[in-house]
């Protein structure tokens, strides 16, 4: 199993890599898929004239408030994640409205009625997966010429039906079959066997096989362009103050906690929960960007971007010996870790709920912290199992759909127990009761028992017991 640390990491806008980036990037493949010769043809005289998008699952039900719709629009423009511009953003989308017609690079105009064309359908879900849509072309006379079902699976990534029913069936082959990388660890067991077989840390091996995928240089150019836009990410939100998008009038607070926390490191002011302080602030500060509509990186999911940049920033707050190798070694352990609980459960909130996301976050910052603070990598897997054994069975709730509450002060915690994760891994010799192994398959586990009001649908917990006003 070989999932690359830009897979896991990847640059894109808020709110949500799920239900934002996802259908973005699914209006992208459907257009490819427009141009192409991968689809019959009735005759040459034929042209594709309309096309029509519906939603389902937790697309459907919780798409309005993570600006679901935004995203088919702005991807049907021809826009991508990784670059369309947060400014131009809602430009585009009022010409969209406006014209009736979208206009993507290389192609030609499509009739595309926003408000008639784009359905939020709450009754009928896709029997793949929860985040399920469905895209349709039609010629001038209305008649069907090639549609597809596209699945966003968390994190950004996205599959057709055909695809999600291949990647099952790759789960139960061999875990080393037909892999072309040095260690294609597809479990815990597997990484620490390799680890002591070889004689390699965690990051070397995840080095190691990225690299029979580019150069070294490449490799450390990538990773730090990921940890630049984390960076970036964390001191836009530090910046900048006022009320969220999206009608629920929640306030932006990191700013203000980050003033009085430099006030009180210039008084030298004692504040026993200092660092703790410094984490939460920056995991908010991620996360209320994120809300916003801003540029983000998935760790492993939007919901949950905030967890590892804290963790990276507190590495270089508190820890005088952090350096750029250190900020590598970290990611490439964490997305390690990362591939692991992707490969063996879910990272998506619609999937097993924000045990997923934030748990999943948790347990890769973990790794990553215990790495660069000298763990060995049975106290690593120990720092990862202890972060998502205490998130599990957690909900993923969304107060209307937004990404805000409880997602944003949820992320701040996150780090907090990651911290604290590794800090009790490295006091430890590696040996531990529950191995990270069991620990995933108990999120997989509990993810399939949880109702569906609690994953995502924003029908059940927080989401309804709380009065919006």
């Amino acid at each position: 199993m070989f999932l690359s640390v830009f897979d896991v990491f990847k640059i894109g806008v808020g709110p949500s890599s799920s239900h934002t980036m996802g259908p973005m990037s699914a209006a992208n493949r459907f257009l490819d898929l427009v141009l192409s010769n991968e689809w019959p043809r009735p005759s040459s005289n034929v042209h594709v004239d309309s096309i029509k998008v519906s939603l389902h699952g937790s697309l459907a039900h919780t798409g309005i408030g993570h600006g679901t719709g935004r995203a088919v629009i702005l991807g049907l423009m021809g826009e991508r994640p990784d670059n369309v511009d947060p400014d131009h953003m809602d430009a585009i989308i009022d010409e969209v409205e406006r014209s009736g017609r979208i206009t993507p690079p290389d192609h030609p105009a499509y009739h595309f009625q926003p408000k008639t064309d784009l359905i939020f359908d709450k009754k009928v879900p896709l029997p793949g997966h929860a985040n399920g849509m469905s895209f349709s072309a039609f010629d001038k006379d209305e008649r069907l010429l090639v549609k597809r079902i596209y699945y966003s699976v968390g994190g950004g990534f996205v599959v057709t039906d055909t695809e999600l029913e291949q990647m099952k069936a790759d789960r139960k082959k061999p875990a080393a079959a037909g892999e072309r990388v040095p260690f294609p660890f597809a479990s815990a067991k597997q990484m620490l066997e390799m680890s002591e077989r070889s004689g390699l840390s965690i990051a070397q091996m995840k080095r190691a096989n990225e690299e029979t995928r580019m150069s070294a240089e490449d490799l450390d150019a990538g990773l730090d362009r990921i940890w630049a836009a984390m960076s970036s990410c964390i001191d836009r939100g530090l910046k900048v103050d006022g009320i969220m998008p999206g009608g629920l009038k929640v306030r932006r607070r990191a700013r203000a906690i980050h003033d009085k926390l430099q006030e009180e490191w210039r008084s030298n002011r004692i504040n026993p929960v200092l660092a703790n302080d410094w984490l939460s602030v920056y995991a908010m500060a991620v996360n209320e960007e994120n809300a916003a509509g801003g540029r983000v990186v998935t760790a492993p999911t939007n919901g949950a971007a905030g967890v590892i940049p804290a963790t990276i920033r507190y590495y270089q707050h508190f820890h005088e010996d952090w350096d750029q190798d250190g900020i590598r070694n970290y990611l490439l352990t964490a997305a390690a870790v990362g591939g692991i609980i992707k490969h063996n459960a879910s990272i998506s909130g619609a999937e097993v709920g924000c045990q997923g996301e934030v748990g999943s976050a948790a347990a890769m910052a973990a790794a990553g912290l215990a790495a660069v603070m000298g763990a060995s990598p049975e106290q690593i897997e120990n720092a990862a199992e202890i972060a998502l054994e205490h998130h599990l069975g957690m909900t993923c709730d969304p107060i209307a759909g937004h990404v805000q509450v409880p997602c944003i002060e949820r992320n701040a915690l996150g780090a907090v127990k990651a911290v604290t994760a590794a800090s009790l891994a490295i006091k430890g010799d590696g040996q531990h009761f529950v191995p990270l192994d069991a620990c995933i398959e108990t999120m997989r586990q509990t993810g399939y028992d949880m109702s569906e009001k609690y994953k995502e649908t924003s029908t059940g917990g927080l989401a309804v017991n709380v009065v919006e006003c």
